[in-house]
């Protein structure tokens, strides 16, 4: 083709790097053709990065932008040499094409499809000494609203069809890209800022404190969350402990009635054992008394 299908602006991915905190970059996509266009991106580390959306579908002369989000990174690179890659890849679709129906095969040029790539060099800044923090890109918002465009865009046959309403893209996984290679030669990163629009300086100061404010928040949530969980822990583990000092004493209050109750029984046995009259054992004392007198007596008047 004579021009290219997507005019990407700006040519590389500038990032304010911080230690532990995100930084995103916003890419501007601009369909040049008459076509439907569908884009993928593709990066060299999909773990470091998060792309919103992955993929998208632009209308003919419509433009469409994707957010590159760093997450935050424990330590910099040598010399703020980073030398992560992002490939940008977009093939003509036909009308009514939904980003439910763009597959891999859309993107490979073995089908015969043609599929053009740019690389996007990823550049990281050190962050400004003023409180203000100057914006990233801010030079790509210059662009029309989709709603100032037609409704019915002819084809390449000069019929007229009803596109879909909306540009729409969706969210997908990123995946590596296998087919790029690692540029040595000509990697001289830019250290300058680009002067940039005073609205969208303020745009992009409200929307970088937003997403600082919603990771503190999360950050926060997450924290108080795995303290109340621990907290909650600790306290059910002291409820089962408490419990199973609370059987064991009812078990042994139990055992102790019950040694109590013997005790009481074999108690009153042995009353009643004393109180019961012992059988007499021989004659008793009067009736030797009176034998010993009568014969006292018999024997005195037998031997006078």
């Amino acid at each position: 083709m004579d021009t290219e299908l997507l005019q990407i602006e700006p040519p590389h991915l500038t990032f304010v790097f911080e230690l532990k905190k995100q930084s995103s970059c916003l890419v501007h996509l601009a369909n040049n053709a008459s076509h439907y266009v569908a884009f993928k991106v593709k990066t060299t580390s999909p773990k470091k990065y998060c792309v919103r959306p992955t993929i998208g579908i632009i209308k003919p002369h419509a433009s469409c932008d994707f957010t590159v989000t760093m997450q935050p990174q424990r330590s910099a690179p040598p010399d703020f040499q980073c030398k992560d890659k992002f490939l940008i890849q977009s093939t003509i679709v036909p009308v009514g094409t939904t980003p439910d129906q763009i597959s891999s095969q859309f993107f490979s040029k073995e089908t015969g499809n043609y599929v053009e790539e740019k690389k996007l060099r990823v550049v990281l800044i050190s962050p400004p000494s003023s409180p203000v923090l100057l914006p990233v890109n801010s030079d790509l918002y210059h662009h029309d609203s989709l709603a100032g465009y037609k409704d019915r865009i002819p084809t390449v046959d000069g019929l007229e069809n009803l596109p879909p309403s909306l540009t729409v893209a969706e969210e997908k996984s990123l995946e590596p890209t296998q087919d790029m290679e690692e540029d040595t030669t000509g990697e001289d990163m830019i250290s300058k800022h680009v002067e940039n629009d005073p609205r969208t300086q303020s745009k992009i100061e409200v929307e970088i404190g937003m997403k600082q404010g919603e990771d503190d928040l999360r950050l926060n949530l997450a924290k108080d969350y795995e303290e109340l969980k621990s907290r909650l822990s600790i306290m059910e583990s002291k409820l089962r402990e408490a419990d199973e000092t609370i059987a064991k004493l009812t078990e042994e209050k139990r055992a102790n009635t019950r040694e109590k109750n013997l005790l009481k029984l074999e108690l009153e046995m042995l009353k009643r054992k004393r109180n019961m009259k012992r059988p007499q054992v021989g004659f008793p004392l009067l009736f030797v008394c009176v034998v010993a007198l009568v014969s006292v007596t018999v024997g005195y008047y037998v031997h006078p």
